[in-house]
C-alpha cells in the first residue's frame, strides 16, 4: 500500500462503502427508522478511513524498525487496536437507537445495522471487497426478505 493511501484504493475503498452501505442506509430511512441513510454512511466511513489511517500507522511502524532494529523490543505493533474500538464504540451509538416504552422494545436491529455498517466500513478500508459486498448484500437479504418471510410467517400463526 506505501506509507500513504493510494488515492485509487481510497476511492474504491470508500466508494464501495458508499454504494453498499448506502443501500443498507436507504432501507432504515425508507422504513422511517431513526437512524437512516446519512447515519449509516457517516458511521461506514468513518470505520473505512481509521481501518486506513491504522494500516498507514502500521506501514510507517514497520519502516521505523527497518532503519532502527535496535527499537525492536520498545515498539509494539497493534494492528487490530482501532478496529477494536471502532466496533465497541459503535455498540455506544446503538444503544441510543434501542428505546423501550411500555414493555416494548424497538431500536434493536437499527442498532444491529448501524453496527454492521461500521463493520463493512472496516472491511472496505481493509480493501477485502469481496468480503464487503457479500456482507452488504447479505445484510440487505437479511433486512428485506428474511425479515418479511418471518413477518409472514408470525402473521401466518395467529
Amino acid at each position: 500500500m506505501g506509507q500513504e493511501v493510494t488515492l485509487i484504493y481510497m476511492l474504491q475503498s470508500l466508494g464501495l462503502t458508499v454504494l453498499f452501505v448506502g443501500l443498507i442506509g436507504f432501507e432504515r430511512q425508507r422504513r422511517n427508522k431513526i437512524a437512516g441513510l446519512t447515519t449509516h454512511l457517516l458511521v461506514a466511513l468513518g470505520a473505512a478511513g481509521l481501518t486506513m489511517v491504522q494500516q498507514v500507522m502500521v506501514y510507517d511502524a514497520i519502516q521505523f524498525l527497518k532503519e532502527y532494529p535496535e527499537m525492536t523490543a520498545q515498539v509494539t505493533l497493534e494492528r487490530q487496536r482501532i478496529v477494536a474500538q471502532i466496533v465497541s464504540g459503535i455498540g455506544f451509538l446503538g444503544t441510543g437507537a434501542i428505546l423501550k416504552t411500555n414493555g416494548y422494545i424497538s431500536g434493536l436491529t437499527t442498532a444491529s445495522t448501524l453496527w454492521i455498517s461500521a463493520i463493512i466500513g472496516v472491511i472496505f478500508g481493509y480493501g477485502m471487497y469481496t468480503l464487503g459486498i457479500t456482507l452488504s448484500l447479505l445484510t440487505l437479504f437479511v433486512l428485506t426478505i428474511i425479515k418479511n418471510v418471518f413477518r409472514h410467517m408470525v402473521e401466518d400463526t395467529h
